[in-house]
């Protein structure tokens, strides 16, 4: 068996290795690349150059606050500007430091005030300190080392929502206890409303500059792909149709150049799979099918425990017919979840919370709806298919106990449609 199993992938790689190649260079198309020309964000790009700038004459520059919705290219051209700002402070002899933190990676205030000290060369243990002894090592590197420092913090709303902004308060006053350094801050968020987690004390020093990333429209996408397959495939195997499906699939998903980007190269990868010599607009429709089951498979799993609860209190309502809970209903069915698998309750206003955040994951649907003279009311319910949705908390050990769990409050109780 062994030995028919080693034959079988010698067999798979072989043929990749003699087959011809769709692909020159794949990284291209990843998240993570930072492409040599950023179409449609030249504005944007200049302007945060000149925020920028003033740290080259050791001046401490504005912080700046960047929103939009993923996949606007904030990351992308925030690197672009620093990478650049780092190659110029080179040539120039300017004491420049760049530090990119990913909050959401990062997790901890711990964890990103470690990540900021490596970044000046000041090594720290990876656990077993406190915050404040972290933070005072940042301090006296900084101020040993006598640099301009940017600090880029992406998906601080993540961090933000766990931990609270104390780690933004203390970042935003560092200056105040600094001689020889000069710390500036860049906040990059998806959620557009995250300012209004923020005290005004922290966010009247973080938003000195802010900058608004709009999505991108279908026409503005196929450019974006147009340079990147250039890099990305060989010769003319890309076929003009497959470039504007995907953009045309993106720009129908709030403009998302991550989810164009991703389109493209899966859909190369099953053309290759095919043994195909071009990739055409099937082979997006095929990448673009097992995209939304891996999106659905992973954003159902890294939930969080009351995340999943809520999402089950839906779908539990869909089973009794209620195709279109209020959140009341929901709470109601979420409380005695809660109870059966041995948790505490939320507050209600969480729980709300948690459903407007679930919906803008694209998991609910929750829809105001006129009531007439009984003014408006929220209609709720669930946006993927319900069989993948209980195959998928059927592994969850957790969990797995509510599959065939029925809420007494379903019998009879709650009968709105």
């Amino acid at each position: 068996m062994e030995k028919i199993e080693v034959d079988m992938l010698d067999d798979v790689f072989e043929r990749f290795l003699s087959n011809f190649q769709l692909f020159k260079d794949r990284d291209v198309l990843r998240h993570d690349y930072v492409p040599p020309k950023l179409p449609h964000r030249e504005t944007l790009i200049k302007y945060l150059g000149m925020i920028v700038a003033p740290i080259l004459k050791m001046a401490r520059c504005s912080n700046v606050f960047i929103y939009g919705k993923p996949g606007t290219g904030k990351t992308v051209a925030m690197k672009y500007v620093l990478s650049r700002l780092e190659r110029k402070a080179a040539e120039s002899g300017a004491s420049v430091k760049v530090a990119y933190v990913n909050c959401r990676l990062a997790g901890t205030e711990y964890r990103v005030f470690t990540s900021l000290c490596e970044a000046i060369e000041v090594h720290v243990p990876f656990t077993g300190l406190a915050v404040g002894e972290i933070f005072d090592r940042l301090k006296k590197g900084l101020e040993v080392r006598k640099v301009s420092f940017i600090a880029v913090l992406d998906e601080i709303d993540e961090l933000v929502k766990t931990r609270g902004d104390g780690l933004l308060y203390e970042l935003t006053r560092i200056n105040e206890v600094l001689a020889s350094s000069k710390v500036s801050i860049v906040g990059i968020s998806n959620d557009l409303c995250f300012k209004e987690l923020l005290e005004p004390r922290v966010l009247s020093s973080l938003s000195e500059e802010e900058i608004m990333f709009r999505p991108y429209d279908a026409s503005e996408l196929r450019d974006i792909l147009q340079e990147r397959a250039k890099l990305a495939f060989c010769g003319n195997v890309l076929l003009d149709g497959a470039i504007g499906l995907c953009a045309a699939l993106a720009a129908g998903e709030h403009g998302d150049a991550r989810r164009a980007l991703d389109l493209l190269r899966v859909a190369g990868e099953v053309a290759e799979r095919n043994n195909a010599d071009a990739i055409t607009e099937d082979h997006v429709r095929e990448a673009a099918r097992r995209i939304e089951h891996d999106r659905v498979f992973d954003a159902l799993t890294n939930l969080t425990t009351h995340s999943k609860l809520v999402l089950f209190s839906v779908y539990f309502l869909g089973k009794a017919n209620i195709s279109a809970a209020i959140t009341g209903d929901i709470y109601e069915v979420y409380g005695e979840l809660c109870k059966e698998v041995g948790t505490s309750t939320l507050t209600q206003r969480r729980v709300s919370g948690l459903i407007n955040e679930l919906d803008a994951m694209g998991l609910l649907n929750a829809r105001v709806v006129s009531r007439g003279r009984y003014g408006r009311t929220k209609k709720i319910s669930l946006a993927i298919p319900r069989s993948p949705f209980k195959k998928i908390y059927a592994n969850d050990d957790y969990l797995d106990l509510l599959t065939n769990f029925t809420p007494t409050c379903l019998k009879g109780k709650l009968r709105r449609s």
